[in-house]
């Protein structure tokens, strides 16, 4: 294995109203780690964005994940059931990259560490006849007993789950994947 110097972090934190608190926070952690933390940035919103804007951000983006050595994924649900959907972009993209990925996900309770639990909370879910979860629209619900997707678990080369009363704010699951991927490296 290549040695780790740079970490991709991705997540539901550029969103957030004290952003730029948080990833100090999280460029902190990093660097007390011994990595380079490559921190997306935010594309701008509101008046003036246009496509190409749009476009020249992505392939700055795409850039970014391709110089990436590891990433650690946020996989918090955002905005519904599930992760922030860039996220989940980016860790399929460095998976076909190869890099070794590291996730953590926060929820407030231990029911919601079960994704089918969250679809079911969030969107609602009814178990038919022959024991299969489905959501209001009658599409089955991915129920392995697993805190995320098949794909997105099972990329990852270690997923933990933390419970706490503030999932978009919660550090312990990046520390965790720091340590692990201080045991991987070795």
């Amino acid at each position: 294995m290549r040695p780790v110097r740079s970490l991709w972090l991705a997540g539901p934190e550029a969103w957030l109203p004290d952003a730029e608190a948080h990833a100090a926070r999280q460029r902190a952690l990093c660097l007390e780690a011994g990595l380079e933390p490559l921190t997306p940035a935010r594309m701008p919103t509101g008046e003036g964005g246009d496509e190409m804007e749009a476009r020249k951000f992505y392939a700055g983006r795409m850039a970014q994940l391709r110089q990436a050595d590891a990433a650690v994924i946020n996989l918090t649900p955002f905005r519904g059931p599930s992760a922030d959907t860039a996220a989940v972009f980016e860790a399929g993209v460095l998976a076909g990259l190869g890099k070794p990925t590291f996730a953590y996900l926060n929820v407030t309770s231990e029911i919601q560490a079960e994704y089918v639990a969250r679809v079911d909370t969030i969107l609602g879910a009814t178990l038919d006849e022959n024991r299969i979860w489905r959501d209001g629209d009658g599409c089955v619900i991915e129920d392995h007993g697993l805190p995320e997707t098949v794909m997105l678990w099972g990329e990852a080369r270690r997923l933990f789950v933390i419970v706490t009363q503030d999932p978009l704010r919660d550090l312990t699951g990046l520390e965790l994947c720091l340590q692990a991927l201080a045991l991987y490296a070795e």
